[in-house]
């Protein structure tokens, strides 16, 4: 039990009282449930989904929600996300990169990377029905959640003086996974029927097109490139929602 609700404080906002599920050996042992705190993120925001589709224009209804999705985690991956594109894009070495990483400052590429993946999540929203967007939204946190367990199995770390993602590295492990990559595709499947397929193809593209560009610019993933695959995957999912409901 410690290790699921060590993954909830780590991946969310919520406030939990007390020290429970709160030290390093019960953060490490968390990634397993990192797909289960996606599901509970994503029942939460359909339900609010399902909400802001049935009271308010699609537009606005798109926006909370994007609002929503980010603000469930603190805008955490978003800052991943930011810190990853200024360094990828800098055209600099290995090693100039990564400190750019470090950098708490954000530069022009990390403002421009952070508009376009909520500039796509919301537009992908905001083309939706009801029932697409609700399922879109429920299925989002949970691809990213996923991606990060997949990413981590996939990648190794790629800082030697370590960072915030080694402790989790520590317990790095290919099942955990295969069974976020699973878990991933009973959900698509379970709530999209054939278009489930296409989720899941769009899913593993994204994958393995961002871990190859980290594998050649830095050799490995750090905790920025987590939160960078986390919102990337969330994005490719609403995309691939929005690409379904419209061909047909």
């Amino acid at each position: 039990m410690a290790p699921l609700i060590a993954a909830i404080r780590f991946l969310t906002v919520f406030p939990l009282p007390g020290t429970y599920g709160s030290g390093s050996d019960d953060l490490a042992a968390s990634i397993p449930f990192f797909p289960v705190v996606g599901l509970v993120l994503g029942a939460l925001a359909s339900l609010l989904g399902l909400l802001f589709w049935s009271l308010l224009p699609p537009l606005v209804a798109a926006t909370l929600t994007t609002f929503v999705l980010l603000a469930v985690s603190g805008g955490f991956h978003l800052d991943g996300l930011a810190d990853t594109a200024d360094g990828f894009f800098s055209a600099r070495p290995r090693e100039r990169i990564l400190a750019i990483m470090r950098d708490s400052h954000i530069g022009a590429m990390g403002v421009i990377a952070l508009i376009m993946v909520l500039l796509l999540k919301f537009s992908a929203l905001a083309t939706l029905d009801r029932p697409g967007a609700v399922r879109a939204v429920f299925l989002m946190p949970i691809a990213g959640r996923c991606a990060i367990v997949i990413f981590m199995a996939l990648l190794p770390y790629a800082r030697s003086e370590g960072g915030l993602a080694t402790l989790f590295y520590s317990r790095r492990s290919r099942l955990a996974g295969i069974w976020a990559f699973v878990f991933f595709g009973v959900t698509a499947m379970f709530t999209g029927g054939m278009t489930g397929v296409l989720l899941i193809l769009i899913f593993a593209a994204i994958i393995v097109a961002f871990a190859w560009m980290c594998k050649r610019k830095i050799n490995g993933a750090t905790g920025d490139t987590l939160g960078a695959i986390c919102e990337l995957s969330e994005a490719g999912v609403a995309l691939a929602v929005s690409l379904a409901y419209w061909s047909h």
